[in-house]
């Protein structure tokens, strides 16, 4: 296989679809729409208009193209952003035969993926990500999701898409900083599943992290295919889907702290090193794991600590999170790299030792 060649990333299930990895991918975009499709509306971040303007040219003649700008990252993911796009829909009589594709990082694709499961109960959806962070993790596996004023994705649908159309060449724009805050993602990966990704890591960041090398984008298949095989086992998050959540919980209360103002990534990445220490707390996970943790997420210059004294605060996020149960709080611990599981009902002195591990 040349880098030329996409690679496909099958996702099974009840509702099977291809995760097209690759440059130059973006033309083939209108073989993933359904054939009777009169209408499609592309939910866009505004840096992305220059591209979305490609894809209205690209179906001239034969497609009708809706562009929806939408607020970049975060900001996105509102009602009433949902209601804009709702509003363009039903002001064009957009129809169960047309479809939607979101263009744009993970707060787009969440947005785009709300507003196609709940227009007429479920129209056609293609996910076009164009973040590291998009391509590995948000646009991957039918979550779909927008925030409230109490907590991140706490109003959303599982909702499959047709194809995920991971074109790299859409990240030879973006800032390396941006680049480095989707590797929290990766980083997971490597952790819950494939420790290769670790390796290489490892071995030259600068070059695991360079969109135009070989080693980034086998870093973005493994990822997709960490991804892939969890989603395809457990579409809904009844058990092995949970894996996934390995540093959200504390992630998301950081991020719901900062109003979202923060990189995902950035938040995650503390959220892994006190999922790690809390592993250690547990004695699953021995010392050079937790430290290993640190270096890797380090090398990408992503944080690895958060103050002391937001610890109520973010306790208080933390139980309100969708993955608590009962009020009882869940955590995805490590028995080892590669081997995750749910620690349940653990004592709040034991979650507070494991974050002061953390806390600076």
């Amino acid at each position: 296989m040349t880098d030329d060649t996409p690679t496909i990333i099958e996702v099974t299930g009840a509702d099977p679809y291809p995760v097209v990895v690759g440059r130059d991918v973006l033309g083939g975009l209108a073989d993933h729409m359904p054939p009777t499709v009169a209408k499609v509306l592309v939910v866009h971040a505004p840096p992305l208009a220059p591209v979305a303007e490609r894809l209205r040219e690209q179906f001239a003649g034969r497609i009708e193209v809706l562009l929806a700008e939408v607020p970049d990252a975060e900001a996105a993911k509102r009602v009433e952003v949902a209601a804009f796009c709702w509003q363009i829909m039903g002001q064009t009589d957009f129809t169960r035969t047309d479809a939607v594709v979101g263009l744009g990082g993970g707060a787009t694709t969440d947005l785009a993926g709300f507003v196609a499961a709940t227009w007429l109960r479920g129209v056609s959806l293609v996910q076009v990500p164009s973040t590291v962070l998009g391509m590995v993790d948000a646009a991957v596996g039918g979550k779909t999701g927008i925030n409230t004023a109490e907590g991140k994705n706490l109003v959303g649908a599982f909702y499959a898409p047709r194809a995920v159309v991971v074109d790299l060449d859409l990240l030879d724009t973006l800032p390396q900083n941006e680049i480095l805050a989707g590797f929290a993602e990766i980083v997971k990966a490597g952790f819950i599943a494939d420790p290769v990704i670790l390796d290489l890591l490892e071995a030259d960041v600068a070059i695991a992290t360079d969109p135009a090398t070989p080693v980034f984008r086998e870093l973005v298949e493994r990822s997709v295919r960490v991804k892939a095989r969890v989603v395809s086992d457990d579409f809904t998050e009844q058990g092995l889907r949970e894996v996934l959540n390995y540093g959200h919980t504390l992630g998301h209360a950081i991020e719901h702290a900062e109003r979202y103002r923060w990189r995902h990534g950035a938040a995650i990445s503390i959220g892994m090193v006190y999922a790690a220490e809390l592993s250690h707390l547990a004695g699953s996970l021995p010392a050079d794991a937790v430290d290993r943790t640190r270096r890797i997420l380090a090398s990408l210059t992503l944080p690895t600590s958060y103050p002391l004294g937001r610890w109520k605060t973010l306790l208080a996020t933390m139980q309100r999170d969708k993955k608590a149960r009962a009020g009882m709080l869940r955590f995805i611990i490590l028995d080892a790299v590669g081997r995750p599981r749910v620690l349940n009902g653990t004592d709040e002195s034991m979650l507070f030792a494991a974050y002061q591990e953390v806390g600076e």
